[in-house]
């Protein structure tokens, strides 16, 4: 998988071997960057990370700090290689090795607030749906953070949410990308007026 913009521009990364997974397509991957603008100086959490590719893009982009998160061992792994590879520094992100629906209160109690979350999901379990509720449920967001969704077409994500508003959503074949915000106090401009 290559990396699209920024510092680390056209370089490579490692997909991780014997691992069942469903890659961003570039053309996605670009268009919600497009869309998210500048992510410089961002706190971002990369949920079922994988190969970490979003998170990698977000630090090529500029973001402070990165936290990955990933279930599986082979993933952890090549995620470290990955950013090893690019000789990213060790105090520019974290490598949690749990499940992502369980890591949110260790989070709140850590008292980081991100400004950017993807979350990319398996399809068909309903796991965007209790992702994005445990996001909503939890203070981890910063004011105006974004919540990012990769999902299947037919996991709907329609429902009530205290913290969060929906923004939009672009469908490519299957796959659907919703962008979610942060509510606040007062209504401003996201700066999420374009097309995915």
């Amino acid at each position: 998988m290559r990396i699209i913009g920024g510092e680390f521009r056209s370089r490579l990364i490692e997909m991780p071997k014997g691992v069942d997974m469903r890659p961003t397509q570039d053309k996605v991957r670009q268009a919600i960057f497009n869309v998210l603008g500048n992510v410089a100086g961002a706190n971002v959490l990369e949920l079922f990370a994988g190969s970490g590719a979003f998170g990698i893009e977000a630090l090529s982009r500029g973001a402070k700090y990165v936290t990955f998160v990933d279930n599986n061992s082979i993933c952890i792994k090549t995620i470290r290689k990955n950013l090893e590879s690019l000789n990213v520094p060790e105090s520019s992100y974290e490598l949690v090795w749990a499940n992502a629906l369980s890591v949110f209160a260790r989070m709140e109690r850590d008292e980081g607030k991100f400004d950017l979350v993807f979350l990319d999901p398996p399809y068909y379990k309903n796991i965007a749906r209790k992702c994005l509720s445990n996001i909503d449920a939890y203070d981890i967001l910063s004011q105006n953070s974004l919540v990012v969704v990769e999902h299947f077409k037919k996991d709907s994500l329609e429902f009530d949410l205290k913290t969060l508003v929906f923004e939009k959503e672009k469908q490519y074949g299957d796959t659907v990308i919703s962008i979610f915000r942060k509510k606040r106090d007062e209504v401003q401009d996201s700066g999420l007026s374009r097309d995915i």
